[in-house]
C-alpha cells in the first residue's frame, strides 16, 4: 500500500522553508537588538532609573486598560455583526456586510480628529476606547465573517438535535469554531493598540507609543524612549503568549464525505427591522462622521485646496503601498505556512519574532533601521529600500493573519495526498496549499497595502527626501491647524483605501466559493 511521507518528512525535505522563516524572524529582531543595545549602553543605574519610575506605572496601566476595555468590546460588536449579516435575514446583508469592512478606508488618526471635530471634550480613556473600536473592529469581523460561511451547519445540527436551543447552540456549536478566528483578530487589534500613535494624540490619551514619540521629539536618541520601547517589546510578546495560549491546537478543517452545505439563515421575525440598529448605528459612527468632516472641509476651501501635487503624492503612496504589500505577504509565507503544518516550540519562538515587531511605534522600527544603515550601510540611507524594509517589519502581522488562517483551512491530507500520486512535497504545496490559500494572500497584500496608505512616523523619518505620502502631508498640515488644506489628502487617502478594501470584502466573500 502507497503511504504519503509523514509530516515531519516533509518538512524535512524544505530546509529553504526554515531558513526563509528564520532570516525574516531574524531581520526582524533588528529592533530589539537596538533596544538592547543602548539599554547596554546606558547600563543598568540608567535602566532602572528611567523603567522603574511613576510615569511608566501610569503609562502601563493606560495601556493594560485600553487592550482590556477595546478587546472585548470589539469582540462583542464583531460576531453580533458577523452573526446578523452572515446567518440571519437580515435586510440588505451584502450592503452590510461591505459598510462593516469599509471603515478600513478611513485612517485611525482621521477617526479621531472627525470626533474631536464633532465633541471637542473628547479625550480620556473612554473616548480612546470608543474611536479605537469603531476604528478597528473590522480587522476582527473579517475573519469572523468568513469563518461564519465556511462552517458546515451539520454541526450546529447535531448540536439542535440533542435538545440544546438556538442560544445554547450558538455558544456550545458555533463560537469554539470562531476560536482561531477571533484569537487572530483580538491579536491584530492589539497589536495597533500598543503602536498606535494618531489616534491617541489627538484624544489626549498617553499610551507607550505617544510617550516613546514625545521623547524622541525631544531628543534624538533619548535612552528614556528607549526604555520605553523596550517595556513595549515586553507587553507585545506577553499579548502574543496569551493568543497562543487561548488559541490552542484544535483542528479546523472539514475532511470527509461529501460537502458541506450552505447554511440555512434564521428568520428574526419580528426581531428584524430592530435587528438593524446595530449595523445602522456602526456604519453612521465610523463612516457618516468622518465623510461629514472630510465634506465640510472640501465645501469650506473649495477648489482652491486642490493643487497638482495632491495627485503626485496619491501616485506614490500608491506605489509604496503595492510594493510593501507583496513584499509583506512573501515574507510571512513561509512562517504562516510551518505555524499551521508544522507547530511546535521552535515554530512558535520564530512566528513570535514575526508578530511582536507589529507592535513597535513605527518610530522605533524607524529609528533602529536608521542606526543600522548609518552605522554600516550608509548607501542605503533614506532610500526606498530601507522605507520597504521598515514596512515590512511594522506590517508581518497583518499579512501573518491572513496567511495563517487561509492555510489552516486547507486540510494537510490534501497535501499527503498529492504526494501519494507522485508530487514532490514543493509541488503538492504549491499545487494544492497555495491554490486553496490564493484569496488569503491576496487578502494579506490588501491588508498589508492599507496599513502602508495610513502609516505616518515610519515614512516621516525613513522616506527619500522629496518622498511624501498623503498620511505624512495630511499630518504636517493639521500639525499647522489648516485643516482645510489637509482635506483633500484625506480624502485621497480614502480614495485610495476603498479599492483595497473592497478586494479585502471580496477576497473574504470567496474563500467561503460566494
Amino acid at each position: 500500500m502507497l503511504r504519503a511521507p509523514r509530516l515531519p518528512a516533509l518538512l524535512a525535505r524544505h530546509p529553504l522553508v526554515h531558513l526563509a522563516a528564520a532570516l525574516v524572524a531574524l531581520a526582524s529582531l533588528v529592533p530589539l537588538g537596538f533596544v538592547v543595545a543602548t539599554t547596554w549602553e546606558v547600563g543598568w543605574d540608567t535602566v532602572r532609573e528611567l523603567v522603574f519610575r511613576p510615569r511608566v506605572g501610569e503609562l502601563l496601566v493606560n495601556t493594560a486598560l485600553l487592550e482590556a476595555t477595546s478587546v472585548p468590546i470589539s469582540i462583542v460588536v464583531a460576531v453580533a455583526l458577523a452573526w446578523l449579516i452572515e446567518r440571519t435575514d437580515l435586510p440588505f446583508a451584502r450592503l452590510w456586510s461591505w459598510l462593516a469592512v469599509a471603515p478600513l478606508a478611513v485612517p485611525a488618526f482621521v477617526h479621531s480628529y472627525a470626533w474631536i471635530s464633532l465633541a471637542p471634550g473628547m479625550h480620556g480613556l473612554w473616548s480612546a476606547t470608543f474611536v479605537s473600536v469603531i476604528a478597528y473592529f473590522p480587522f476582527l469581523y473579517l475573519p469572523v465573517a468568513a469563518t461564519l460561511r465556511r462552517l458546515d451547519p451539520a454541526i450546529e445540527d447535531a448540536a439542535a438535535s440533542l435538545g440544546l436551543g438556538p442560544w445554547r447552540v450558538f455558544f456550545r456549536a458555533i463560537l469554539p469554531q470562531l476560536r482561531i478566528a477571533i484569537c487572530g483578530g483580538s491579536l491584530l487589534i492589539g497589536l495597533h493598540l500598543l503602536s498606535e500613535y494618531g489616534l491617541y494624540v489627538m484624544i489626549r490619551f498617553d499610551t507607550f507609543a505617544t510617550a516613546i514619540v514625545d521623547q524622541f521629539q525631544s531628543a534624538y536618541n533619548s535612552p528614556a524612549a528607549n526604555m520605553l520601547g523596550g517595556v513595549l517589546i515586553v507587553c507585545c510578546l506577553l499579548l502574543i503568549a496569551l493568543e497562543a495560549l487561548l488559541r490552542g491546537g484544535e483542528r479546523y478543517a472539514r475532511v470527509g464525505a461529501g460537502a458541506a452545505r450552505p447554511a440555512t439563515r434564521r428568520a428574526l421575525g419580528r426581531w428584524r427591522l430592530p435587528a438593524l440598529i446595530l449595523p445602522a448605528a456602526l456604519a453612521l459612527l465610523t463612516l457618516g462622521v468622518p465623510l461629514w468632516t472630510l465634506a465640510r472641509w472640501i465645501v469650506l476651501g473649495g477648489i482652491a485646496i486642490w493643487p497638482a501635487e495632491v495627485l503626485v503624492t496619491f501616485a506614490q503612496t500608491m506605489a509604496l503601498a503595492l510594493a510593501g504589500g507583496a513584499l509583506a505577504t512573501l515574507a510571512a509565507a513561509p512562517m504562516a505556512w510551518l505555524s499551521v503544518r508544522a507547530p511546535g516550540r521552535v515554530q512558535r519562538v520564530l512566528e513570535a519574532c514575526h508578530y511582536y515587531v507589529g507592535s513597535l511605534p513605527g518610530v522605533v522600527v524607524a529609528l533602529a533601521l536608521v542606526s543600522l544603515t548609518v552605522r554600516y550601510f550608509l548607501p542605503l540611507y533614506q532610500t526606498y529600500a530601507t522605507l520597504l524594509a521598515a514596512y515590512v517589519l511594522l506590517f508581518l502581522p497583518r499579512a501573518m493573519v491572513g496567511l495563517h488562517a487561509s492555510i489552516a483551512q486547507a486540510p494537510v491530507e490534501l497535501e499527503r495526498a498529492a504526494q501519494a500520486l507522485g508530487r514532490t512535497p514543493a509541488q503538492a504545496v504549491r499545487q494544492v496549499t497555495l491554490r486553496l490559500a490564493a484569496p488569503g494572500v491576496a487578502a494579506s497584500l490588501a491588508l498589508v497595502a492599507l496599513g502602508i496608505t495610513n502609516e505616518l512616523t515610519a515614512t516621516l523619518m525613513l522616506a527619500p527626501n522629496g518622498v511624501e505620502t498623503l498620511s505624512t502631508r495630511f499630518w504636517s498640515l493639521t500639525s499647522e491647524i489648516d485643516y482645510v488644506a489637509a482635506a483633500p489628502y484625506a480624502v485621497m487617502m480614502v480614495a485610495l483605501s476603498l479599492p483595497l478594501t473592497l478586494l479585502l470584502h471580496a477576497q473574504s466573500t470567496r474563500v467561503a466559493g460566494q
